[in-house]
Order: structure tokens, then C-alpha cells, then sequence
């Protein structure tokens, strides 16, 4: 097991969010309330100017909600490694409560990112509106952005953390965990049951014709792939304009795309447990 349980670090809070979005609130003493007047400012498609002359620059907001967003990757790849560490509680037959409390965490991660994706979400809808309807007063942005938060928090529900895509891969590559190494065959059968499952599976990418490293699978027909392997056909073929056909021999899909392709986790495993048999047998 890579990482007891008892080491996984709970969600941390998002950093600097707060202080980013005190951006909004305005820039150096002096700019008007609500503008970000930094210097070097020079895109003149994110300004405007006033009735009273000043020339509001957005650039600066811009900037913090990108860093916000880069915060949600921070999420996201926590979200990864509670997933690694279910993984490896099933693996090794730990307590149902251990894994039942990873699913806690992911829950948490996932209702950190509805927020953080609503707290963007809010502050460009605010920012795009003033920069097209040009007020003759600059309104307070944070306020009406906070509104729009507000808002969109009122209507959250549990079904939407349900369908956070990483929450969604989680309990899917678990449950076929489980079904791989639990059920209601004895340990015994177990093994000789997965041992069999090796042996009649293809590790091979179709694409590379080598074991593959890091697998992935098409969400539209199955077929499994390696990941810079398929990713580089379809850049390949994106700049020929050309769609992708699933290099699977006798497969009938004909476009692939990026946004069908999930990283299997328990298909890697199988393949890096196969490398460890065949390791200990060569030294045998």
C-alpha cells in the first residue's frame, strides 16, 4: 500500500482566494472603487473610459480569476491522490470504514470546487456584463458579483456533487476494485480468479504495440489505449482536420476525442502487478 490512511491529508483550504478576489475591491490609494488601475495595463479591448474620464483596465481582475482557476487544479489532483489511497485500502483488504472516509474527503474536495467554480463563475458573468453594457458609473463589482454567487449557491443540491466528474471516476474505479478483489469468494479463489483475468487480457497498446504504461479508456467504445500515444493522433489529426478512428482493430467508432478518454486505474494496476510477477519469477 502506497499511503495508509491514516496519512491522507484532508482538503486544505483554496490559498489566497480571499486575497485574490480583494482585487476587485481596486487597485493602488487613490483608483476609483471597483477598478484595478495596475500599471501596464496595455490591452486596450479590456479597457474602457468613463464618462469622467478615467480608463477602467480589467487586465488585473483577468489575472486573479486565472489564478483561481489554477487553484481548482490543486483540488483536483487532492481529488486524485484520495483516490489512490481508496484504491490502495481495497487492495489491501484494510477496513470498509477507511474507504467510506476517503469517499467523505472526496465529497468535501468535490463541494470545494462547486464553490470555487461559482465564485468564477459569478465574477465573469459580472465583469462580461459591465464591459458590455459601459455604465456611466463604474458599479461595485464585488457586490453585484456576490449577488450572482449567492445565487447560484441557493440552488446547490447534493445530487450535483454526485456528478463531479473526479467523484464520478472515483466511485466507478472503485467499485471495480471491489469487484476485483472482493465479492464473496474466498481470498484463494480470489487470486486464482485475477491470475486467470492477466493472463487472457491484452496489455498492448494498439497504437504503440507495447505494454502499455499509462492506460486509458474510451468512454464511447471501451478500447483501451496508451495515453500519449492516442493524445498525439488526435493532435495529428486535429491539425489535418481529420477526425480520429479508435485504432482497435474491427472497431466501428470513427471520432475520438479527448473528452472520451479516462485514465483506468485498475487496468494500470493489473498491468504493474504483471511486471512485479514476472520480476519475481525471473528471480526465482
Amino acid at each position: 500500500m502506497t499511503a495508509p490512511a491514516d496519512e491522507a491529508v484532508p482538503p486544505a483550504p483554496v490559498p489566497g482566494a480571499a486575497a485574490r478576489l480583494r482585487l476587485l475591491r481596486g487597485g493602488r490609494r487613490g483608483a476609483a472603487p471597483g477598478t484595478a488601475a495596475l500599471p501596464g495595463c496595455g490591452d486596450e479591448s479590456n479597457n474602457f473610459k468613463m464618462s469622467d474620464g478615467p480608463r477602467v483596465s480589467f487586465s488585473a481582475i483577468d489575472s486573479a480569476l486565472s489564478s483561481l482557476k489554477n487553484c481548482q487544479s490543486f483540488i483536483k489532483s487532492g481529488m486524485d491522490v484520495t483516490t489512490q489511497v481508496a484504491l490502495d485500502l481495497v487492495e489491501s483488504f484494510n477496513d470498509e470504514e477507511e474507504v467510506n472516509n476517503m469517499e467523505k474527503v472526496m465529497l468535501e474536495y468535490a463541494t470545494m470546487d462547486r464553490k470555487l467554480s461559482h465564485y468564477i463563475k459569478a465574477f465573469e458573468e459580472t465583469i462580461n456584463q459591465v464591459k458590455r453594457e459601459k455604465p456611466e458609473n463604474l458599479p461595485d463589482l464585488e457586490n453585484l458579483a456576490r449577488e450572482k454567487f449567492l445565487e447560484m449557491e441557493s440552488m446547490n443540491s447534493d445530487s450535483d456533487l454526485q456528478q463531479n466528474e473526479k467523484y464520478m471516476y472515483f466511485k466507478d474505479q472503485l467499485k471495480e476494485m471491489k469487484k476485483q478483489y472482493h465479492g464473496t469468494d474466498t481470498i484463494e479463489q480470489i487470486d486464482e480468479d485475477i491470475a486467470v483475468t492477466r493472463s487472457q487480457m491484452n496489455f498492448i497498446c494498439p497504437i504503440t504495440q507495447v505494454t502499455m504504461k499509462r492506460p486509458v479508456r474510451n468512454k464511447v467504445c471501451g478500447h483501451i489505449y496508451e495515453e500519449d500515444a492516442i493524445l498525439e493522433m488526435i493532435q495529428t489529426q486535429k491539425q489535418k482536420k481529420k477526425k480520429v478512428r479508435c485504432p482497435k482493430m474491427g472497431c466501428s467508432h470513427v471520432d475520438v476525442k479527448g473528452s472520451d478518454l479516462v485514465r483506468d486505474e485498475i487496468f494500470k494496476r493489473l498491468i504493474d502487478s504483471q511486471k512485479k510477477q514476472s520480476w519475481s519469477t525471473l528471480d526465482t
